[in-house]
């Protein structure tokens, strides 16, 4: 066998000319084969949609309902309180953001988060360590193999609050609470079905996830149908940017609540939720609902004659993302009993009640209650994570 010589046109090491252009002549026929045979399977692929389409939304609407947290059983929670969601819902979505995971699995992370507290008892200290595992099998289930998280990166971004082993210890106790039923069919899913039928354009889809991811830090939302979620989400988004309304002659009175409620909680998003879609490839549709909140404000107080000033009423209160009700440790006594998380096992005994046993390492001091975060400063993840598990 001869060894290559080198090109003077600094092109790639070649035998000889013939053997360059046998290779190509192999490659440009298995290209050939491959694009025919992907042209058969979509074409397929059509024709068994077609055909089984009912089916599989059957299927869908049934697993929505199996998979479908209870945000009565999590208000029931000892120590998890609602204002500590945001806290977590956008260390999160910087998570996300920074493995440059599918857009489903957010969704998903959030979806196998609410699962499990509604069926465990959660500390506070082991709240964002329950984010990371539902954000490791939400990766592992949905997306590409190589932007899963590693546990050392999560780590890493918890400021080394939990030891490693912790991560695969809770990641395991998950799966096993949920019957390893994973699958879930994300408000995204519904939302693409929608997107694809009524030919909307990509502002419109923006526009639709910026208001879905909205109303993941809501206490309101939790046990709303991702389908119901998908069509509320839309319309809002059409009216917001003055697109056609769409009458696809599905609406209910739960899509009308869903749109109502949705549009109460749009007033103040969170800076880090703001900041992901002002980029131009969200459209900048964080910056089209601020100027279109903002015109709207603008009408009411030309229309609307001079009153006095009065006490805050219970309206204006709820489009604080950062004063959702809280509830009393303890309201349902008896009832939230069960299983602490994730049980104390053999070789897992960092999972104490006690908090000494979590991390022999001391936190710096914090204030006793966690600080309202301004609106002109965006916390970054590192200083969050502090927040979750020590001031709260």
């Amino acid at each position: 066998m001869a060894y290559p010589a080198y090109s003077t046109d600094n092109t790639f090491f070649v035998e000889s000319d013939e053997t360059s252009q046998r290779m190509t002549m192999r490659d440009a026929a298995k290209m050939l084969a491959r694009n025919k045979q992907e042209m058969i399977a979509n074409e397929l692929s059509r024709l068994a949609c077609d055909e089984y389409l009912e089916d599989i939304m059957q299927h869908m609407r049934h697993m929505e309902d199996e998979t479908l947290p209870d945000a009565n059983l999590i208000d029931m929670q000892r120590e998890i309180q609602w204002f500590m969601r945001p806290y977590l819902i956008d260390f999160l979505i910087e998570a996300h953001s920074a493995f440059s995971l599918l857009p489903e699995t957010l969704f998903l992370t959030v979806n196998l988060l609410d699962r499990y507290c509604s069926k465990r008892v959660v500390y506070k200290q082991h709240y964002q360590l329950v984010g990371c595992a539902a954000l490791l099998i939400a990766a592992k289930y949905g997306d590409k193999k190589d932007r899963v998280p590693q546990i050392n990166e999560l780590n890493n971004m918890c400021c080394g609050l939990y030891d490693a082993g912790m991560f695969t210890q809770m990641e395991m106790h998950v799966l096993n609470t949920l019957d390893w039923n994973i699958g879930h069919p994300t408000v995204d899913f519904f939302t693409q079905l929608v997107v694809a039928e009524e030919r909307d354009s990509r502002e419109v889809e923006h526009m639709a996830a910026y208001i879905c991811e909205v109303a993941l830090y809501h206490r309101d939302f939790v046990s709303t149908k991702p389908s119901v979620m998908a069509r509320a989400s839309l319309a809002l988004a059409r009216a917001i940017l003055g697109k056609p309304e769409v009458n696809d002659g599905e609406w209910d009175h739960s899509d009308n609540v869903t749109l109502l409620t949705l549009s109460q909680h749009l007033h103040q998003p969170s800076v880090t939720l703001a900041r992901k879609y002002s980029s131009q490839y969200y459209s900048r549709v964080s910056s089209k609902l601020a100027d279109f909140l903002a015109q709207q404000a603008a009408i009411a107080r030309r229309g609307a004659p001079p009153s006095p000033p009065s006490e805050p009423t219970l309206s204006n209160k709820a489009t604080d993302v950062y004063s959702t009700p809280h509830k009393g440790l303890g309201a349902v006594p008896g009832v939230a009993d069960g299983y602490m998380t994730p049980p104390i096992t053999p070789d897992g005994t960092c999972f104490g009640q006690n908090n000494a046993m979590v991390k022999d390492y001391q936190a710096p001091p914090r204030c006793p209650v966690t600080p309202t975060p301004q609106s002109s400063h965006a916390p970054s993840y590192l200083s969050r994570t502090f927040r979750i598990n020590n001031s709260i």
